[in-house]
């Protein structure tokens, strides 16, 4: 068979051959290749040894020379270039004891994860495919290559990538590959939390994000997120809810991903309707890459508090008073853990906390919850409130999604208008309240908040002269 690499990748491997040397694209760049997919990266293996890699390229990065990889920079883009290995012991569930430099193609690809990922590919020699990862792929399966065991304990990572591939392709994993994660899922224990976060944030921005269910149910997530296990076995009592908190909470991720374009179709979405589609899918086009990752993990962690406040009352309803500043708090702590960085820890912080903030129409209450919340901030939580409103209840929907859709028409006026929702949108400036007699200080800082809520009330009011006008009427209030 034939597949089109890019001209760069094609130079490195050609001139990797001339010089003597086996070279092929290997692993994920040609399994989404054969997929139809855009690979992200394309990765070249050889039987040149480092330092021969080294004299055949100007420009080259020591990215992992000890392991056999160096990057070759063309056009101010790095190709990985790595020599064929084989590993040695593993000790820690992540890195080989030693690396043993082979010129055997096939002993450098029975190494790898998947068979999906063990195959190579060059113009002379075609596809190399050792382990049917060509059929794995045609029948959608995530295999491991060799003795699924040793491939788990050589990287117990592999386990979680397995998973996520699963997620982002659509495939099953095979029984004996997922048995084996029954079995040595403790062993995620030995995982980077970084490495841990990655994964996961991949999966949850994937089309069939809901298989984080699997990780769930072959023992993955208790050992790096046990409050999702948690939440998987608390049965919320509730009329608003048909699904345990975690259900709930996977589903809202689901939903989240369809706005974006995502959608395994394990699920039926005919009951999301054209309206909240039109919003939705429009919000979401306004979002970035990152963005879409904060909403996701929003959405699996913006109820993973409401196993500890739960009550039932004497009806046996379940009730779940403070649940949103508590799951706040509870995110944090795991995004923490997880090391997420500051900006997704705060952004997602923020949501959580207002997820179920009821959206006013009337445009006084609305303009003083934009203010509240933050400008930046609203249409994310516009995607968020609809995500969890579209995973409970079916049958109690209708006058939530009318409510919201009342709410992000009075926004989009309100936005279209240009009223002032923060104190940088005032018509006067602190000098100006210095200059109308406002001492410095904190006297100062009052008297803007006190001319934002007079905005909030009346935007027509935001002009310069009213606002000195008041400024004078009351600024002897203040202590000045």
């Amino acid at each position: 068979m034939k597949m089109i690499l890019p001209k760069n990748v094609s130079y490195i491997i050609n001139k990797l051959e001339e010089a003597g040397y086996e070279a092929y694209a290997v692993g994920g760049c040609v399994r989404d290749t054969l997929l139809n997919r855009i690979p992200e990266d394309w990765d070249i293996t050889t039987s040149a040894k480092p330092l021969e890699i080294k004299k055949i390229f100007k420009k080259t990065i020591d990215t992992g020379i000890q392991h056999g990889t160096v990057t070759v920079m063309l056009d101010h883009v790095g190709y990985e270039v790595t020599t064929y290995r084989i590993d040695g012991e593993y000790e820690d569930s992540r890195h080989p004891k030693s690396v043993e430099f082979t010129s055997n193609l096939k002993l450098d690809l029975e190494r790898r994860d998947f068979t999906i990922n063990a195959m190579a590919y060059n113009d002379t020699s075609g596809l190399v495919d050792e382990f049917d990862g060509k059929k794995d792929l045609e029948c959608g399966i995530i295999r491991c290559v060799g003795n699924t065991g040793k491939r788990f304990d050589e990287d117990a990572l592999r386990m979680l990538r397995a998973v996520r591939f699963s997620g982002q392709l659509g495939f099953e994993i095979e029984p004996n590959t997922r048995q084996a994660i029954i079995d040595k899922a403790e062993n995620l224990d030995k995982i980077s939390a970084e490495r841990v976060r990655v994964e996961l944030t991949k999966l949850l921005i994937s089309k069939d994000a809901g298989q984080i269910r699997e990780a769930y149910n072959t023992g993955m997530t208790g050992v790096f997120l046990p409050e999702l296990d948690a939440m998987m076995k608390v049965d919320q009592h509730n009329p608003h809810h048909i699904y345990t908190v975690g259900e709930h909470c996977i589903r809202s991720v689901e939903v989240m991903n369809s706005f974006f374009g995502l959608s395994s179709g394990k699920w039926d979405d005919s009951f999301i309707t054209d309206d909240v589609r039109e919003i939705t899918q429009g919000l979401a086009k306004q979002m970035s890459k990152k963005q879409h990752t904060m909403l996701s993990l929003t959405m699996l962690l913006h109820d993973i508090a409401k196993p500890d406040v739960m009550t039932v009352d004497e009806n046996g309803t379940g009730h779940f008073y403070g649940h949103p500043g508590k799951s706040e708090e509870t995110a944090r702590s795991i995004m923490k853990r997880l090391t997420f960085d500051n900006d997704t820890v705060n952004t997602v912080r923020k949501l959580i906390k207002y997820h179920d903030y009821r959206m006013e129409s009337g445009h006084k209450q609305l303009r003083r919850a934009i203010s509240k919340i933050g400008c930046n901030i609203m249409p994310m939580l516009f995607l968020v409130q609809y995500a969890d409103v579209l995973a409970q209840n079916p049958e109690k929907l209708e006058d939530k999604l009318q409510r919201l859709k009342t709410a992000f028409e009075a926004y989009n006026i309100i936005i279209e208008e240009k009223a002032p929702l923060s104190k940088k949108d005032l018509a006067v400036s602190g000098r100006d309240l210095i200059e109308a007699g406002v001492s410095p200080g904190p006297g100062l800082g009052k008297m803007l908040d006190r001319l934002l809520e007079y905005v909030l009330d009346d935007p027509e009011k935001n002009n310069r002269e009213q606002l000195i006008r008041y400024i004078n009427m009351n600024k002897n209030e203040e202590g000045d």
